[in-house]
């Protein structure tokens, strides 16, 4: 009885063990195929491409900015020193290279390390389950997310070599302060490329993915000096190192300094140029999840100077006029702009005074009113309506009426000079001879003039345009200027020389106008007789007239100044052969810059320093003399033609000269006429 009562139990028993034993298959079954049902693809995992840092690189391969969401550089396995893996091997995943995605031996030992130390200094996960929770599911901690975690990490041990899950680690594990990968973090925490980390750097990176703020090197050194100590340990423990380079990694001082590089802060409002149209033209995400590779024009030496050179001249303004102490540094601002002509290349450019205080880029987006910087536009544009530099037009008192108002345009120093040749009056800037031609040759014809130069900006169209009334921001009216220089020929200047994407595949490419393919960044719209015309009567403005600081440079240079009502605006933009540059200065808001700063004082300095030391080691050179120009000898004051002893050689269109008699034939002159000093004998004011 007891026999068989015996054997109905072990039957219970067993019969409720297989059903527990089912039911367990069964909801192990179930639970599989629930948690893989909806398990992301590993597959992209072979095609792996996070966000990376988009750079930005000057002519001369500094690197001038980077831009990004995630700080990453995405690097080969083979240029990961094999310390620094085996450090994270170490500190990691010790048993990386003989467990299939879960370590169960590790984890045991980590919760005991962890009970024993009262705190948790070792983990358990794989640093393949690390991959998983970085690239294939959220953060949330959950008992499902870490059975999905585990399957994830068995799937990825089959698929991928442990090689190619090294790669992934290294190059997607968060390291503090917005590195993420082993590339970036040692660029900023060491200022070195990732060859170059020695032992020492590798085990404090190797700390770091547990806890990157706690184990930060800049918050936190020494905490972030025992988690180190921990790694070299462990790598010593596991047989990676001996016990003397570990004694030599202790020793080896750590100096966490990321890269100093002044050109960032220098090319601030360039760069910044330069985003715009990037993001613009390529988008958001390119820009900053895409590692593009953007090389700019900017050369970071002359961006040096043109920096500095803004800021001397500024600080010797507000000494000039004495500011009181709560408005410097804040107010006064100076924008210069660049070009090489011979390239089209912007080389400097500087926006304000400090981008930090102000992202404002008055070079390109501040819309001035130019003053007599504006008049060379009325006078190339009288060179096209028949006028030449003899014409001779009356400096005398003018009004003019519409309906119940009058304008009297006055001169700046309020005087009349009567018969006045079309030369003398852009040398002294003479306001009333420039709106007489304007009257004469029509605002109309001025404005289109203006347009066809590069002038977008909205323009008056009464006759203060003439005297430089109008809005335009100094880019415009530099590379206006420019034509002048560039024998007729306008070009928008080029910031970016090439983009090349992520894979180094080329998106844009923008060749310099000496290139055979870049005429179609150049178009012809004045001619070459014109624009040497022009920039000749511009020398002679720097030999006679307000631009006479510019002589000091010793090398030809043609130039002008702008000064706008009660000095609110100081403005010079000049060139050579070479090179092209705008300086303005002024305040944000409408406010004088004081008595006499005009753009011979305040503006020119600023251009004469930059300058000066940009041409220093260029050769020479004269601004060539185009076919279609003949010289004729006359009298300065009456332009008329006179003979050799009392005359100064004046430049004209073929064909266009004062009637001469047989005695004063035009002159064919080539450029090396011109190495021996050109003296026009013009009054002075």
């Amino acid at each position: 009885m007891e026999s068989n009562r015996l054997d109905r139990t072990v039957k219970i028993i067993i019969a409720i063990t297989m059903f527990l034993l089912t039911m367990g298959i069964v909801f192990g079954i179930v639970s599989y195929f629930y948690f893989i049902h909806d398990l992301p693809s590993i597959e992209n995992l072979k095609n792996y491409r996070p966000p990376t840092v988009t750079r930005f690189f000057s002519e001369d391969g500094e690197i001038i900015a980077e831009f990004f969401l995630e700080k990453r550089e995405v690097v080969s396995l083979d240029r990961i020193p094999h310390h620094l893996i085996r450090a994270f091997v170490a500190g990691e995943d010790a048993r990386f290279f003989q467990h299939k995605g879960l370590d169960y031996v590790a984890i045991v030992r980590a919760l005991l390390k962890n009970i024993f130390t009262g705190e948790i200094v070792q983990g358990g996960s794989t640093i393949t389950q690390q991959v998983v929770k970085s690239l294939l599911l959220s953060s949330e901690k959950s008992f499902p997310r870490k059975i999905r975690e585990a399957l994830l990490a068995f799937k990825i041990e089959k698929y991928l070599s442990k090689e190619e899950i090294l790669y992934l680690y290294l190059n997607q594990i968060y390291l503090g302060h917005g590195c993420y990968g082993v590339a970036a973090a040692a660029e900023d925490y060491f200022g070195k490329a990732i060859e170059e980390v020695n032992l020492a750097e590798a085990a404090l990176l190797a700390g770091l993915p547990q806890a990157p703020g706690k184990y930060s090197p800049y918050n936190h050194p020494e905490q972030a000096r025992r988690r180190q100590i921990y790694v070299l340990n462990r790598m010593v423990e596991e047989g990676l190192i001996s016990h003397d380079e570990y004694m030599k990694a202790l020793q080896s001082p750590l100096k966490t300094k990321g890269k100093q590089n002044p050109s960032v802060e220098n090319s601030s409002h360039f760069v910044e140029h330069v985003r715009r149209y990037v993001e613009e033209k390529y988008g958001k995400e390119a820009l900053y999840k895409n590692g593009l590779q953007v090389y700019t024009t900017i050369e970071t030496d002359l961006q040096k100077v043109a920096q500095a050179a803004i800021l001397a001249g500024l600080e010797e303004i507000e000494k000039r006029q004495k500011y009181p102490p709560s408005d410097k540094s804040s107010s006064l601002q100076g924008a210069l702009v660049c070009f090489d002509l011979e390239t089209g290349y912007v080389k400097a450019m500087v926006g304000g005074r400090d981008f930090r205080k102000s992202q404002f880029n008055r070079a390109t987006q501040a819309r001035r009113q130019t003053g007599s910087a504006f008049k060379p536009i009325v006078y190339a544009s009288a060179l096209d309506k028949g006028y030449h530099p003899a014409s001779l037009i009356v400096d005398s008192p003018v009004i003019f009426e519409w309906e119940d108002r009058k304008w009297k345009p006055k001169n700046f120093e309020e005087k009349f000079f009567g018969p006045t040749t079309l030369r003398n009056g852009l040398t002294h800037s003479i306001n009333i001879v420039t709106v007489k031609i304007a009257q004469d040759i029509g605002m109309d014809y001025i404005k289109d003039y203006a347009r066809k130069l590069g002038i977008s900006s909205p323009l008056q169209n009464d006759l203060s345009m003439a005297l430089g009334s109008s809005g335009v921001s100094l880019y415009e009216l530099t590379k206006a200027y420019a034509v002048f220089a560039n024998q007729g020929n306008s070009f928008k200047p080029i910031f970016v020389k090439k983009i090349l994407d992520r894979d180094g595949n080329l998106l844009e490419e923008n060749l310099p106008l000496s290139h055979p393919g870049s005429s179609r960044n150049e178009e012809r719209v004045i001619s070459p007789q014109t624009a040497y015309i022009m920039t000749n009567l511009l020398q002679g403005v720097v030999q006679h007239g307000t631009g006479w600081r510019a002589k000091a440079l010793g090398r030809p240079i043609a130039a002008k100044t702008g000064t706008t009502n009660q000095f609110l605006d100081a403005w010079f933009i000049g060139y050579t052969p070479d090179l092209i540059a705008g300086v303005w200065v002024g305040f944000d808001e409408e406010r004088s810059l004081g008595e006499n700063e005009t753009g011979s004082r305040a503006a020119s300095p600023i251009w004469v320093n930059f300058m000066s030391k940009i041409l220093k080691e260029r050769p020479i050179r004269e601004f060539p003399v185009p076919e279609g120009i003949e010289f004729v000898r006359v009298d300065p004051k009456t332009g008329q033609p006179t003979s050799e002893k009392e005359g100064t050689l004046e430049c004209f269109k073929e064909g266009t000269a004062p009637p001469a008699d047989k005695a004063f034939q035009p002159l064919k002159i080539s450029t090396d006429f011109f190495k021996s000093d050109y003296n026009l004998s013009i009054r002075s004011q």
